[in-house]
């Protein structure tokens, strides 16, 4: 999946924390994923939505002392912190900004390196391993995400520095993008469902768990619905990284049959993209970014298959 083994600064997200004694209850009725299936040994992505079932923001969750934490684009926090609290004023839940009480670290094939931290973290996806008050985060195979308290952030990222390069954020992302996770970002915000973004393939959805805000019309599209938009990766050359939220055009299509999620380059100099896309529109090829005359886009494979028969059982 990756290039190379490295360690870098996860800056772009933020931590958001619910804790008290109703806060699993409280989130179980606002949120894609089940709260339920969380464990000191499991994560989950997740997303919250409208009541119309677009995306307000997407995130990894985790258990953690009397609540649960979750990293989402430092953009997005205020405003679902914000919206959060409307909800939660008959709740025991107290929401607040921790961003400042942790460091995290994504590590790729630096599974040593976790290990000589006292975390052994299982290959399982969605895995996770806890060492004193040191949690890491299997994400996608060979990637890890490392949660550190600030007050050992400098030791700990000098120890990972003494066995792994540093790299910058843009490694990281391309690993997300090649794992296929998509993101809400502040630019495409309530623009998706969480069936444009795979967010059911990818563990973020459950449809055993009961109401939330959105259910109905998300668990709507996954039993009678005909998902027409879904999340694709793509490559196109240059460098130049298209922001979350450009279009996408084919000259098939009158107007835009798609957006960017999220942008990264590779290696080899050239851009790796997801993208929400016209299932019809990327299977007939001819894509551009931008504009009908902008850069050609060519589709690439994702690491997983839609299979709504098993997404359904989560």
């Amino acid at each position: 999946m990756a290039d190379s083994a490295f360690f870098c600064t996860l800056s772009h997200e933020g931590v958001l924390a619910v804790r008290g004694a109703d806060a699993g209850k409280f989130l179980q009725g606002q949120l894609t994923c089940n709260i339920n299936y969380l464990s000191d040994n499991r994560a989950s992505l997740g997303a919250r939505c409208t009541q119309k079932g677009r995306m307000q923001s997407s995130f990894r969750i985790l258990l953690e002392g009397d609540g649960v934490l979750m990293a989402m684009a430092s953009e997005l926090l205020e405003p679902q912190l914000a919206d959060l609290k409307k909800y939660a004023v008959f709740s025991k839940s107290r929401l607040t900004d921790e961003s400042a009480a942790w460091a995290r670290f994504g590590v790729e094939q630096g599974d040593a390196a976790l290990v000589s931290l006292g975390l052994d973290l299982p290959e399982e996806t969605d895995s996770v391993v806890r060492h004193g008050a040191l949690i890491a985060i299997r994400v996608s195979p060979q990637r890890a995400e490392l949660w550190v308290p600030a007050d050992q952030a400098d030791a700990i990222k000098a120890r990972l520095a003494a066995m792994l390069p540093e790299a910058e954020l843009n490694q990281w992302l391309l690993g997300q993008i090649r794992a296929g996770i998509g993101q809400v970002m502040p630019t495409t915000r309530e623009l998706f469902i969480p069936q444009m973004l795979n967010l059911q393939a990818v563990g973020g959805v459950s449809f055993k768990k009961g109401c939330y805000t959105g259910q109905e019309i998300v668990a709507r599209m996954q039993y009678l619905g005909k998902l027409k938009r879904r999340l694709y990766r793509l490559s196109l050359g240059g460098t130049q990284l298209p922001e979350p939220g450009t279009p996408l055009f084919a000259p098939s299509h009158n107007s835009s049959i798609g957006e960017v999620a999220l942008a990264a380059v590779d290696a080899g100099q050239n851009i790796e993209l997801l993208a929400v896309l016209q299932a019809e529109a990327a299977e007939a090829g001819d894509l551009h970014l931008g504009t009908l005359e902008g850069p050609t886009l060519h589709v690439l494979d994702l690491p997983y298959e839609l299979d709504r028969d098993r997404e359904i059982q989560r």
